[in-house]
Order: C-alpha cells, then sequence, then structure tokens
C-alpha cells in the first residue's frame, strides 16, 4: 500500500489538475473572503438560508415523485394513490414535499419582509429586492400549479374557483381564464398545461433569477439596517466560511426537525377523486399563503359605486399592490426620511392585514 505523503501527493495533483480545468478554488476564495455583519438583527439573515435550502428539499422530493406520477385525468389520482399505498415511504415523500412547499413559502414571507422592514432594499440592492419579489411570486405559482396534480375533490374545485378570478380581470379575464385552463373548464388539459408549467416552466425560470439573485447578493454582501448604522452597529463581521455556514447550517437542521415532524405526524391525505359531475363540497378554500386574497374578495360587495364589479375592484387593487412592492426601492433608494417611515408603516399595516386576513378566512369564511 502507498504511504501516507505519496496518497496526499496524489490527492494534491489531482486537486490540481481538476481547479486548473473548472477553477473551482475562486469559489473557495470567495467564500473565505466574504463576511456577514454582526448586529441586533443578524438573526433575520438566515432566513434566505433557510428558504433555498426547503426549495432544495423540494427539488429532490418532486424528482422522486416525478418516477410515478402520471398527468392524465384519467391516471393521476390512481398514481398518487400507488405511490402512497404501495411505493415504500411514497407517503412520506409526498407529505415531505407538501409541507416543504408550505414551508419554504412562510419562510419566503419572512425574509420578504424582514428585508423591507430592515431597508435592506436601498441602493445598489435594488435589483436584489426585484429579482428576490419574483422569486416570492414564481414560490406561489408553484404552489397554485402542483395543488391540482393529484387530482382529488378539493384540489379540482379549489383550482376552478382559483382560476375564475382571473375573468374579472378587465379586458383579458376571459384570455386568461382560457390560457390557465387550457380551455372552458378545468379538465384534463388543465392537469397537463400545470403539470408542464410545475415541472418545467416555473423551474427554468426559478433557475436563472435564483442564480441572478444569488449572484446580486455575493457582489454586494449583506445590507447593514439605517439604525444599526446610526448606532454604530454592523461593524462587527462574522466570515461566512465557515462561522456563517455553520449557523446557517443550525437554521436548516432546525427546518428539517420541523418539516420531518409535520410530514410524519400530520401525512397529506389524498382525500376522494375528482369528479366534474358532482357539486363542490361546502368550504372550498385556497392553500393558507392565497387565503388574504381569496377572504377579501369574498368581503367585497357585488357592485362598488353602482358601476365596478367589486372583484375586479379587488384584483386591481392587488395587483397594484404587487406593483408597488416590487417598486419600493426606486421610491426609497436611501432608506431614510418620511418616505421611508411611511413604507414602514404600510408594511406593517399590510403584515397585519394579510394575518389577520387569513385568520378570518380559516375560522368565519362562509360556506360555498
Amino acid at each position: 500500500m502507498p504511504d501516507r505523503a505519496a496518497l496526499q501527493r496524489r490527492l494534491a495533483e489531482a486537486g490540481r489538475w481538476l481547479d486548473d480545468r473548472t477553477g473551482l478554488s475562486f469559489v473557495g476564495k470567495i467564500a473565505k473572503k466574504k463576511e456577514v455583519p454582526l448586529h441586533r438583527h443578524t438573526v433575520w439573515y438566515y432566513f434566505g438560508g433557510m428558504t433555498l435550502f426547503l426549495f432544495t428539499i423540494q427539488v429532490a422530493t418532486g424528482i422522486l415523485l416525478l418516477f410515478y406520477y402520471r398527468p392524465s385525468s384519467e391516471e393521476a389520482y390512481e398514481s398518487v394513490r400507488f405511490l402512497m399505498g404501495e411505493v415504500r415511504f411514497g407517503w412520506l415523500i409526498r407529505s415531505v414535499h407538501a409541507w416543504s412547499a408550505n414551508l419554504m413559502i412562510f419562510t419566503a414571507f419572512i425574509h420578504l419582509f424582514s428585508v423591507l422592514l430592515l431597508k435592506a432594499y436601498r441602493r445598489p440592492r435594488e435589483l436584489t429586492w426585484v429579482s428576490g419579489v419574483i422569486l416570492l411570486g414564481i414560490a406561489m405559482g408553484f404552489g397554485f400549479t402542483g395543488y391540482l396534480l393529484p387530482w382529488n375533490e378539493l384540489s379540482y374545485f379549489a383550482t376552478r374557483v382559483g382560476t375564475e378570478i382571473t375573468a374579472a380581470v378587465p379586458l383579458v379575464g376571459d384570455f386568461a381564464l382560457k390560457l390557465l385552463r387550457g380551455g372552458e373548464d378545468v379538465t384534463g388539459a388543465t392537469l397537463t398545461r400545470f403539470y408542464a408549467i410545475h415541472v418545467a416552466v416555473l423551474p427554468a425560470l426559478t433557475t436563472m433569477i435564483l442564480g441572478f439573485h444569488l449572484y446580486l447578493v455575493q457582489r454586494h454582501g449583506m445590507s447593514v439596517p439605517p439604525s444599526e448604522e446610526d448606532r454604530g452597529g454592523g461593524r462587527r463581521a462574522l466570515k461566512f466560511f465557515p462561522g456563517f455556514l455553520m449557523r446557517d447550517m443550525v437554521g436548516w437542521l432546525a427546518a428539517l426537525a420541523v418539516l420531518t415532524a409535520l410530514a410524519a405526524y400530520f401525512p397529506t391525505e389524498l382525500g376522494k377523486e375528482a369528479d366534474p359531475f358532482v357539486p363542490a363540497p361546502a368550504g372550498i378554500k385556497p392553500e393558507w399563503y392565497f387565503m388574504f386574497m381569496f377572504q377579501t374578495l369574498k368581503f367585497l360587495p357585488p357592485h362598488i359605486l353602482w358601476i365596478f364589479e367589486g372583484e375586479m375592484v379587488g384584483i386591481l387593487a392587488f395587483s397594484a399592490a404587487g406593483l408597488l412592492l416590487l417598486l419600493v426601492p426606486f421610491f426609497d433608494p436611501e432608506g431614510t426620511g418620511d418616505r421611508s417611515r411611511l413604507i414602514g408603516r404600510v408594511a406593517i399595516a399590510a403584515i397585519v392585514f394579510m394575518i389577520v386576513m387569513t385568520i378570518v378566512g380559516y375560522l368565519v369564511s362562509p360556506t360555498q
């Protein structure tokens, strides 16, 4: 057997050979050079990495599900039932996939609102913010398109209700409805379309925008909140590798522990197979991250000012709010002053509104 020195030389030669062709040592140099500011709000930095960690779980479990799933109205439900009942640990993989989607969107919301309240969108991080808002929208798109794929009763009628909302959009409503459904109603064509969006279109978009987002985070580093700059905080820093990465991994393990507990103790149910010819069950509701919009639209009167349809006004209002959220850095490039304080108050009001309307939606939402 070769001695230890000879083995080390061979490993070093293999490492140099690989580095000459890939330049991986450059990545290591960047990781060692990167630093993370330390201050009283540093804890909020961990939610970005936690969201990314949950996304990787989504990708891994989604690939495993693809081996058994068949995207047609005749076979989708049976393929999921076979996966859950016959494939070893199939039920667990599906539960992990479903719960990690919910946790990923939850941590993404926390990450976005913490960035908003800590003014981390300030120049030169405008595009970092814009790409992050787009990624949150894509994550919600993953949830919306994936919900239909089991082709069970709840997902079918919830998708029908959700897609009907697009018909209220002025001028393009009917076109958008047919584009989403692949026809006039939710059918097998809708399922195939949602499947293609879920496993091809959205992952491609996520790969491009997430790569751009991470590049910008690396380029500009972590932002120190203006309040910390004013009081002299954020001057201390922690090396990203290995210090911050090790702390980040503690957050990943905590998320993994919560995820596995939810998947094991509250496994995702399949329910009844979708039947378009039976009446919708009472109390159909969307996923929790759409509930605040759903419940707001339900509270609006049929007509506002006797002219405008209430649902149309609500959709336009939410669309305008989404656009304003996307453009926040351009309204408040410095993150200071009266405008910045106004944005902070509006953000807190929006958070409270979303939480209250979500709770109301689950507790007192009238049946349909």
